[in-house]
């Protein structure tokens, strides 16, 4: 059995998988936010909850913000703050009395979609996360592809390529830059990309729902953020050339946005074509929680 825990900034999700990928059990538990005791705490009883009701004991993969230094063994880059400078894998590695195996939440949905998913059986899988914050993952023969530092897949902190005069310098990250891809294609920055148009407040979805009642602004807000898509997209087509590019994250229920894409993405590969497939993530919310669970696939 195998058991798979996707720890997000309002909620630990938790998954145990038979070797065929059915599932045996699930449960989710809200994270305790800025409490690094009570998260190793939490982890450990969701994972105990879970054995209970699969009536097994199964090795536990963990899906998180950030990654573990290579250099230092402590949490770097996580959104989660109360995570970074920890040490995270042998704290829980003791709290659970067992080995365990971390990686970056993107790489987990990139394992489980190249496992069973909507790149099942390709050689490259990457997976693009596109909902409050912006990241993607990678997955060779379905592994997941960490890097020397790893940082591979951190694609949201790249900066936007090819900007136009209007989108230099780009709106200010979190991480201290300007013009990150986060800034340009996450559901929040959709709704400031309208709101610096046209001075309307707004959200992601509103946005999307005025687009479908042929709003005009709407509709050019976007044209604006598909073309950005289609350009960051195309830079790492250009340096990866992957099987099939999955997304996730709340705008991949957008089905305007995977429609529009390949027409975008087109003009910047260097190719003579571009029929690369684009696909929703076949698990939905559930893909990070099984990639999780499937970082003991094969090994």
């Amino acid at each position: 059995m195998r058991i798979g825990i996707d720890l997000g900034g309002t909620k630990i999700a938790g998954i145990a998988l038979d070797p065929d990928g059915t599932t045996r059990a699930e449960h989710r538990v809200a994270t305790p936010r800025d409490d690094y005791p009570a998260t190793l705490a939490a982890i450990a009883d969701l994972v105990r909850a879970l054995e209970a009701r699969a009536g097994g004991v199964g090795t536990v993969g963990i899906g998180m913000p950030g990654a573990i230094s290579p250099r230092t063994g402590l949490v770097k880059n996580a959104n989660s703050v109360w995570l970074n400078g920890r040490p995270f894998a042998q704290d829980l590695a003791r709290a659970l009395a067992r080995p365990v195996r971390l990686e970056n939440d993107a790489n987990c949905l990139a394992v489980s979609e190249a496992v069973d998913g909507a790149g099942a059986g390709l050689p490259i899988v990457w997976a693009i996360i596109l909902g409050t914050g912006v990241g993607s993952g990678i997955a060779l023969q379905g592994r997941a592809l960490s890097g020397r530092d790893r940082i591979a897949g951190e694609w949201g902190h790249n900066p936007l390529p090819s900007p136009r005069d209007d989108e230099r310098p780009g709106p200010a990250c979190h991480c201290g830059r300007h013009g990150c891809l986060e800034t340009w294609l996450s559901g929040p920055a959709l709704a400031a990309d309208h709101a610096r148009r046209t001075g309307a407040t707004t959200t992601g979805e509103a946005v999307i729902a005025a687009l479908r009642a042929g709003d005009p602004d709407a509709r050019a807000t976007f044209g604006r953020y598909l073309d950005r898509l289609g350009r960051g997209i195309a830079h790492v087509v250009n340096l990866l050339d992957p099987d099939v590019i999955v997304i996730g994250g709340g705008l991949s229920r957008v089905p305007e946005i995977l429609a529009g894409l390949p027409e975008r993405v087109a003009p910047h590969v260097f190719s003579d074509a571009f029929d690369t497939p684009i696909r929703p993530s076949r698990h939905g919310d559930a893909s990070g929680v099984r990639g999780a669970a499937w970082l003991w696939n094969a090994a």
